[in-house]
């Protein structure tokens, strides 16, 4: 039987953290990796420029973004910044009326109301045409962002690790990430306490796990410290907020399914501006209003989702192997959200097209794994009016002359691709090793732990154990959608296990009696005082 300390160096060694050296360092509560933010293309010069406005007494505007990561991006320049000057604003654009990144009539606004240098976080990278605008109007620019560059980029200072020509160590920050370094440049040049910068960490963190960027390198650190900040309460709006939403100890797992889409509601259904006007705030009663404005939003977010949910399942034949829906009635803020979930429930690629509002329409889709979504649509770029995104997720925007050539184009590579790949809509079962029913512990759960933050390239570890029984199997949840049930091996040895939102399709392979295997990932559960191993069920077969 292995100990805990080997299952974790093997766990380790197929994420490919080798050495003791590098291992110590991954497992570290307080890890050491850190780059030079001089390292960054063009950091310097936009460091120059930034520090020779605010001597002359520049109005400068942040512009930033409407989800987690760009408003933690705004309240990590705007705060660290406020503390050089007070001739300092910010805009958050609307998702409704400006649409996602630089917009010249915002931008138009922005240098009416006085503004002199404009800062861009976590957009602006390939804003072409818009930066020129800036430009044209008298407004200095520094763009910071992480997205992918294509062919086009804004001609002005542009510090974003992704250009081909940045030798940055790391190339996966987040927004937020490249504003922190900006500001740690700043910090740097004027010789400030370290304590003026590293204060903003919480703010990376957040931003940083709701990106879903890779939590390793630099990006570990990061978050490690920043979530232990959020945890010690440093921040009282932020503290403010874990408590509404009764978070008591605050996870990387807590971020990406609390806090995060808490911030993201507000820019799909209102305003962005509450949750920095939250994240912003300096006095309790400001912070506790401006939780609720944000859990409002949630709640909202929620209703119109599952809404528009049901109605779009509704209009799934069940054949289709690229699920492609035309509505006019879904929510602007949530389309992307219910693409993502008939894309989780289907197994199949989604796209969501509505109007947009100026007699064209507008495209939200989500990926599986096997497809590649922005390689698939890219081939019919000269459908759309304009077009981006990635991997997983893209949007766009076409004529409704385009909508029925779309429509049949994508139909037919779909069947293209199926008929080369058979395997194509396989699911395939993800774990990372076999482990002996008698190798779980609590001690094993405690040296998981230390693997902490898990997310991107750093999933909470699975593992399959093989020919166990689950017995005492009860329904949980309002729906019964959940299921609590005993894992017991050869021996006679039990395990609690829990199933959370997949009871219906596991029911009858449980309630079998025959033996199973099971994917598994372990925690701990507290029960008056006592606390014990707890696995969660992620797939049974």
């Amino acid at each position: 039987m292995r100990q805990p300390e080997e299952i974790i160096k093997t766990l380790l060694e197929l994420r490919n953290i080798n050495g003791d050296k590098e291992i110590a360092e991954f497992l570290s509560p307080k890890p050491q990796t850190a780059h030079d933010p001089f390292l960054l293309l063009n950091m310097e010069e936009g460091v120059d420029l930034i520090l020779s406005e605010i001597d002359k007494g520049t109005k400068i505007c942040i512009y930033g973004d409407y989800d987690a990561d760009g408003v933690t991006s705004v309240c990590i320049l705007e705060g660290f910044l406020r503390q050089l000057t007070d001739n300092l604003t910010h805009y958050i654009p609307s998702r409704f009326t400006d649409g996602y990144g630089l917009n010249k009539d915002a931008i138009r606004r922005i240098f009416d109301d006085g503004a002199g240098l404009l800062i861009t976080v976590d957009c602006g990278s390939v804003s072409k045409d818009e930066v020129a605008y800036a430009m044209e109007l008298g407004m200095k620019v520094v763009v910071t962002d992480h997205h992918s560059i294509d062919s086009v980029k804004a001609d002005c200072i542009l510090i974003n690790p992704k250009q081909k020509e940045c030798n940055y160590p790391y190339k996966n920050l987040a927004g937020c990430g490249v504003a922190f370094k900006l500001a740690q440049a700043i910090r740097i040049r004027k010789n400030m306490p370290k304590s003026t910068l590293n204060s903003f960490l919480d703010f990376v963190a957040i931003g940083t796990i709701a990106d879903i960027v890779p939590l390793k390198d630099e990006n570990r650190t990061m978050v490690k410290y920043g979530l232990d900040m959020i945890n010690r309460k440093t921040r009282m709006s932020i503290s403010k907020l874990a408590e509404g939403i009764s978070l008591n100890h605050v996870f990387s797992e807590n971020v990406s399914f609390g806090i995060a889409p808490h911030i993201n509601a507000v820019g799909r259904m209102g305003s962005a501006e509450e949750a920095v006007r939250l994240f912003m705030a300096e006095d309790e009663a400001t912070a506790v209003k401006q939780t609720e404005i944000l859990k409002e939003s949630n709640r909202l977010r929620k209703h119109e989702q599952n809404q528009a949910y049901r109605e779009c399942v509704e209009m799934i034949e069940g054949d289709e192997d690229f699920i492609v829906l035309v509505r006019d009635d879904i929510h602007e803020g949530i389309g992307g959200i219910v693409a993502g979930k008939i894309k989780e429930d289907y197994n199949r690629p989604c796209i969501i097209i509505t109007p947009a509002g100026d007699g064209r329409l507008k495209g939200t889709g989500r990926s599986i794994e096997t497809i590649d979504l922005h390689e698939f649509l890219r081939e019919f770029d000269q459908l759309f009016d304009s077009f981006g995104g990635h991997k997983g997720a893209c949007g766009f925007t076409m004529s409704k002359a385009s909508l029925e050539p779309l429509k049949n184009a994508i139909q037919t590579k779909i069947k293209i691709m199926k008929e080369s790949n058979p395997e194509l809509f396989a699911i395939p079962r993800y774990y990372d090793m076999e482990i002996e029913p008698e190798e779980i512990s609590l001690e094993l759960s405690r040296a998981i732990s230390r693997m902490e933050p898990f997310g991107q390239d750093n999933q909470q570890p699975r593992f399959m154990i093989r020919n166990v029984m689950l017995t005492n199997h009860r329904l949980l949840g309002a729906e019964g959608q959940h299921m609590k049930c005993s894992m017991k091996d050869g021996n006679g040895s039990s395990v609690d296990c829990i199933l959370f939102n997949k009871a219906s399709d596991f029911r009858d392979i449980i309630s079998s009696g025959q033996p199973v295997s099971v994917i598994v990932s372990v925690g701990e559960n507290t029960w008056n005082n006592v606390t014990s191993v707890q696995l969660r069920l992620e797939d049974v077969f």
